[in-house]
């Protein structure tokens, strides 16, 4: 009777191990005949990670399951360290024991984390900078109100707690970390952003120089260069996860403004080389786009495209979850482009790179030519002329005069429309391409308003046409972006971080200077009224709060931002550079009343 169930028992057994193969078998069968009908449309580069990266995205991935969703941030765990080399934690690891799906005992976790790696922050340390002065000489001479005055001492001494340098542990070692090397201190944004950022560091950059720290925003620069001697682009930011895409390149504009300061030639000649570099990162290869316009003249413009196409490491999981949405490997595959790309641009996430305002995936940032990415490379071009001239190199200066002036005129043939008074980004069509340029449509504009559409009034090449300078001015008046507390990013409120109601500083400021530097009476009264909107719900959320924020509610005076993938962060490096930016240019008179008007 025994061997009887026994026996029995062996058959279910059987049964369930050849059932169990013939659903896996039909499952991966499913997936290769996905594979097979789908065409793939991804095809450009991609840049390898670290094996250290792909491990702690495992981490990752286990500690959400683990954990569980409720205040998770994958990127803290692609933030973490190594306390031992790669192959002992990764053997470590492969003893834990794993459910089937894919969690691990909460306590096994924890024991694991605590006993193989370090945590997010240990990476950098505080570093107190040479440079700073509780109140420097000549510090914002025209806030004359006591009330602002006082704040603005608040927000300079947040560069000290902002201020960090890379630990010796990473100089030493540094495969055991995501973070990369860097010679000089830097200022991080804050919160969860605890390495260096690209286009955070023009403003943050903007903000020392009105507090007077030369010396540390020259480090910043050295940084940036450090990183294209290395890899031929500054990247996204400084983590080994950053190496697959840039941010807007405004490198140049950080070397023209602290030239200005500081009138350093040898700052700009050892600097100059590291520019020509990124100029022909940005215009060439996958970068560079050729359109051919209404009459026939073909004009080369430059656009987002990272050099990746799996979920980012930093938002791994999120990625996954936002893919799991599509039918096959093409399409997923193509999405993880476009959401790298998208981030490539700053504006993660936004309407102005989706085809449907409701759906992000469908995500399409490589298929756009971006307004303020070719406003940042015209202005890129313009600093290089001035800064050869400076270090006569006039052969230099020349060619980069004559490609600032053919970039205008791209811009204005492919992206100006003036009817509305407005750049706009083009869309390019699989449809209306030849094997060497797109063919430019009127339709392909995308006419909806962004902040981004009024960017190149920051560029002074424009400024010498007053009737379309009068012409922008007037259609930013009646765009609807301007809002009691300050610029809206778009229209669209979506819960995309990079759209209605947010605001973020760096749009404040490139519009704000684009006004100033246009210098009518008018642009001058409507920059400064922006201005001075953007100061007080600063001002007000720091009362509130506290500190100061990534972005803010421009609806309403005194809120900070929010939506995106992550929760809303404090520091902050670029908001705080921007207001310091607004004080020095706009002072603040004695008889103004500080908050919410």
């Amino acid at each position: 009777m025994a061997y009887a169930k026994t026996a029995v028992n062996r058959q279910e057994a059987l049964l369930i191990i050849i059932f169990a193969f013939l659903i896996s078998f039909s499952s991966i069968m499913a997936s290769t005949d996905a594979l097979d009908s789908c065409k793939p449309t991804d095809s450009g580069p991609v840049v390898k990670t670290t094996p250290l990266v792909s491990f702690l995205e495992t981490v990752q991935q286990t500690s959400l399951k683990t954990f569980g969703h409720k205040n998770f941030d994958p990127k803290l765990y692609v933030d973490m360290s190594l306390k031992y080399n790669l192959n002992t934690t990764l053997e470590a690891f492969n003893k834990l024991s794993i459910a089937d799906n894919g969690s691990v005992s909460v306590s096994d976790l924890n024991d694991f984390l605590g006993q193989y790696l370090e945590g997010a922050d240990e990476d950098l340390v505080y570093a107190e900078p040479v440079d700073f002065a509780a109140e420097p000489r000549d510090f914002l001479p025209n806030v004359e109100n006591p009330e602002m005055r006082a704040w603005a001492l608040e927000v300079h001494s947040l560069w000290k707690n902002l201020s960090r340098k890379v630990s010796d542990t990473v100089l030493e070692k540094p495969e055991l970390h995501t973070l990369l090397p860097l010679p000089k201190p830097v200022i991080i944004p804050g919160s969860r952003f605890r390495e260096v950022y690209y286009w955070d560091s023009y403003w943050v950059i903007r903000g020392l120089l009105a507090s007077k720290m030369y010396v540390t925003a020259k480090g910043i620069v050295t940084n940036l260069i450090s990183l294209i001697d290395e890899f031929g682009y500054v990247l996204n930011g400084a983590r080994a996860y950053y190496t697959n895409r840039s941010q807007p390149p405004l490198l140049s504009s950080m070397i023209f403004n602290i030239y200005n300061q500081t009138g350093d030639d040898e700052f700009i000649k050892s600097s100059l080389p590291a520019l020509l570099k990124e100029y022909e990162f940005w215009n060439s290869g996958i970068h560079k786009v050729s359109i051919k316009d209404a009459q026939g003249e073909i004009h080369n413009l430059s656009r987002y495209y990272a050099m990746w196409n799996t979920p980012r490491p930093e938002s791994s999981s999120i990625d996954q979850e936002t893919a799991s949405r599509l039918s096959n490997v093409c399409e997923k595959t193509q999405l993880y482009r476009e959401l790298a790309s998208a981030a490539e641009s700053g504006w993660d996430f936004s309407t102005r790179w989706m085809r449907n305002a409701s759906d992000l995936t469908t995500l399409s940032t490589t298929y756009i030519v971006p307004v303020d990415l070719n406003s940042f490379i015209l202005k890129m071009e313009l600093d290089i002329a001035f800064l050869a001239n400076v270090t006569g190199e006039s052969s230099i200066a020349a060619r980069f005069t004559e490609a600032s002036e053919a970039r205008k005129k791209a811009m204005n043939a492919i992206l100006w429309n003036a009817e509305k008074g407005q750049w706009f980004d083009y869309w390019l069509t699989e449809t209306n391409t030849s094997k060497d340029a797109y063919t430019w449509e009127a339709s392909n504009q995308n006419q909806k308003s962004f902040a981004s559409n009024f960017i190149p009034l920051w560029v002074n090449l424009f400024h010498s046409d007053a009737t379309m300078m009068e012409k922008v001015i007037q259609s930013f008046q009646t765009s609807g972006l301007l809002r009691p507390a300050g610029i809206a990013t778009s229209l669209t409120n979506t819960g995309q971080q990079w759209d209605f109601p947010n605001g973020w500083a760096p749009l404040q400021h490139l519009i704000v200077e684009g006004l100033v530097r246009y210098g009518s009476e008018e642009a001058n009264s409507l920059a400064k009224d922006i201005a001075l909107r953007w100061i007080r719900t600063n001002y007000v959320a720091y009362q509130e709060t506290g500190a100061m924020h990534e972005k803010y509610d421009v609806e309403k005076c005194g809120e900070f931002g929010g939506g995106g993938e992550y929760k809303p962060q404090t520091g902050f490096g670029w908001s705080n550079g921007v207001v310091l930016a607004f004080l020095e240019e706009f002072g603040w008179p004695a008889d103004v009343k500080v908050g919410c008007q």
